[in-house]
């Protein structure tokens, strides 16, 4: 689980300045691998269920099925407790969990004392994107005009999340991505295995998937079935990006 650092050792006392730069330069390269991960992967999946225990099985079944980033909303009871238990039982695996609908500084300091590698917003909040950067965790914050798109990279965040999606969908992304190509986008909602390709063609740097895996087991609850779906939307990605 990730440790923010707060230059201080187990007895309290502080940290010779070696240590210091050493902790800072380890949570400064975790945060680019994050970011790597997603970016080489192709797609955060966005787990929001209704229950804390489906949901970390659900995305233990989606790991099993090779989605390496995935999204934790803090609306699920108990979000942070699944984090925990997540970033326990994957410990040493090359996957990267995340908090999402974090709305604030409070909800951004909590998700990563839980062990949230990265925060996700479906809007924009400064304060949650100098928290995380305070600490060297990535950023996936929500936009939908050209203004909010650069308004959220200007306060920092290293991925902007285009939502919503479904009303404007691929055409409303390749035509903000035309001027703004050099914003990495990720658009979170209207994306399958059917259209991936096309997304990925306006331009868009990354994925976001939900339902189409995260509640393929309903409803007998059968999480072979969301292993599958996973399996399935990772291979229609690695297709796209061969």
């Amino acid at each position: 689980m990730y440790t923010s650092p707060r230059f201080v050792n187990a007895s309290g006392s502080r940290l010779d300045e070696a240590h210091q730069s050493g902790v800072t330069i380890r949570a400064m390269f975790q945060k680019l691998h994050v970011i790597e991960t997603i970016r080489d992967s192709g797609n955060v999946l966005i787990v929001r269920l209704d229950t804390a225990e489906e949901a970390f099985e659900v995305a233990s079944a989606a790991v099993a099925g090779g989605i390496r980033a995935l999204e934790i909303t803090l609306s699920i009871p108990g979000a942070l407790t699944v984090i925990e238990r997540l970033t326990e039982r994957f410990a040493g695996e090359d996957v990267a969990f995340g908090a999402g609908t974090v709305l604030d500084g409070h909800a951004a300091w909590s998700s990563i004392q839980a062990g949230a590698q990265f925060l996700v917003s479906p809007n924009l909040n400064p304060e949650m994107i100098r928290v995380a950067n305070r600490y060297q965790i990535a950023t996936i914050s929500g936009a939908y005009t050209p203004t909010e798109i650069l308004d959220t990279a200007e306060a920092g965040s290293d991925i902007v999340k285009l939502f919503p999606t479904e009303a404007g969908g691929i055409p409303y992304a390749k035509a903000v991505l035309a001027p703004l190509a050099h914003v990495p986008i990720l658009p979170a909602g209207g994306v399958t295995t059917a259209n991936v390709g096309d997304w990925f063609a306006a331009g868009v740097a990354a994925v976001g998937v939900g339902s189409a895996i995260t509640k393929a087991g309903r409803p007998d609850g059968d999480m072979g079935k969301v292993t599958a779906a996973a399996e399935e939307f990772v291979a229609a990605i690695a297709r796209v990006k061969r």
